[in-house]
């Protein structure tokens, strides 16, 4: 009997809340936006690396000890300021040893210079035999050969004696140093790195590794914004200078390095810091421009009211307003967009009211008609009374 009843409950229910919700009335909202200046921009961001413009790597061409150092980390040099020498026991000896080969050389191509001209006298008058004379006049162009050799084998030892003194190639500042004194450096194979010179730190620039999907709205000359975790609250400018062609692949993401100026006149950036880069691909400043969703909204026949009507136009893009009970469309150029405000070039002008959304929300309160209706089910109320026995 009592489920009977309870079914019986829920079918009154019903019919009785859906004849309420016939009943109801909805509230539609426009909403609107004003056609005003602003700026316009979009931006794309990637992390890069602070470094000097110039720095050149200082090494040495020869093998040997390091005698002298003068200089350490941040000192200042000038172009051609010795910085380091080697011990120059081994190179002066060769210097000096190929002088001497040199002396001999010379001394003995000035002798077979004078035997092949007496050769030569003599066999203008038919004293020697010809073979005599090509004896001689071989000899004098060995000489000759002999000379030239040791000639260079001298300026390759001057040379070498002057590679054991390190001089700077660039005026600036010692970034780091990667030998002392009393170490053996090798340069069989390869040239070591004594030092590293940054040309001028207050021109730095960021290396910024920039992903496949945005490289392509990368220009050079765009406005740079980027901040360093050395310093978080400041914000520093520059511009892009250069794009490289050159794609790097690591973990199967595709990056793009681009070069990006940083003017460090208070000398805050150091070489290293990591960069977090902001590139403002599309940028316009106070342009007259509407909300994106202004060029989406259309109003509805099902949501007009009674006596509102609806005039439409036939261009591709258009904005409405509502003059009175009519919902009219105008037609505007637009120029760039970066997804949210769109630029207008023609069509409005500033202070235009128009229209961008539209909701529509119900007068009736379903709690209100949850406690008018008897047959209506309600959560269950906790009974537990606070003090005394409980009834059995």
């Amino acid at each position: 009997m009592n489920k009977k009843f309870l079914q019986m409950a829920i079918c009154i229910s019903t019919a009785m809340l859906l004849c309420t919700g016939c009943n109801k009335k909805s509230t539609v909202n426009y909403i609107s936006t004003t056609v005003e200046k602003t700026d316009i921009r979009t931006s794309i961001t990637a992390t890069g690396t602070i470094e000097p413009v110039t720095k050149v790597d200082v090494g040495t061409q020869v093998s040997g000890i390091i005698d002298k150092i003068y200089v350490d980390y941040n000192s200042e040099v000038k172009k051609g300021q010795v910085i380091a020498e080697l011990d120059k026991t081994n190179l002066t000896s060769e210097y000096t040893s190929a002088l001497s080969n040199l002396s001999n050389a010379q001394s003995n191509l000035r002798y077979q210079k004078s035997n092949y001209e007496r050769y030569k006298t003599l066999y203008d008058k038919g004293l020697v035999s010809a073979n005599d004379f090509e004896s001689a006049r071989l000899s004098y162009q060995q000489a000759q050969a002999t000379e030239r050799v040791q000639q260079q084998n001298v300026s390759k030892a001057r040379t070498n004696l002057g590679y054991a003194t390190i001089t700077a190639p660039i005026d600036g500042v010692v970034l780091s140093k990667a030998v002392e004194e009393g170490q053996t450096v090798a340069a069989s194979f390869n040239t070591p790195t004594l030092f590293t010179i940054a040309q001028d730190l207050t021109d730095m620039r960021v290396i910024a590794d920039v992903d496949e999907a945005d490289i392509g709205g990368v220009v050079q000359g765009q406005r740079v914004s980027f901040t360093v975790d050395a310093y978080p609250d400041d914000v520093f400018e520059g511009s892009v200078t250069q794009v490289r062609q050159e794609a790097t692949t690591e973990s199967n993401v595709v990056t793009y390095e681009v070069v990006i100026s940083a003017p460090n006149k208070d000398l805050k950036l150091k070489p290293g810091l990591t960069a977090n880069v902001t590139i403002y691909t599309l940028e316009k400043n106070n342009v007259l421009a509407i909300s994106s969703k202004a060029l989406r909204f259309t109003p509805s026949d099902k949501l007009l009211e009674n006596n509102q009507s609806i005039q439409d136009c036939k261009a591709k893009d258009k904005v409405w307003k509502k003059e009175g009970d009519v919902f009219k469309a105008y037609p505007i150029q637009t120029g760039i967009t970066n997804g949210t405000l769109t630029e207008i070039v023609s069509g409005l002008k500033e202070g235009d009211r128009i229209l961008t959304e539209i909701s529509a929300t119900a007068d009736n309160d379903a709690q209100e008609e949850q406690e008018k209706n008897p047959f209506m089910m309600r959560p269950r109320r906790n009974n537990k009374q606070t003090g005394g026995n409980k009834s059995k």
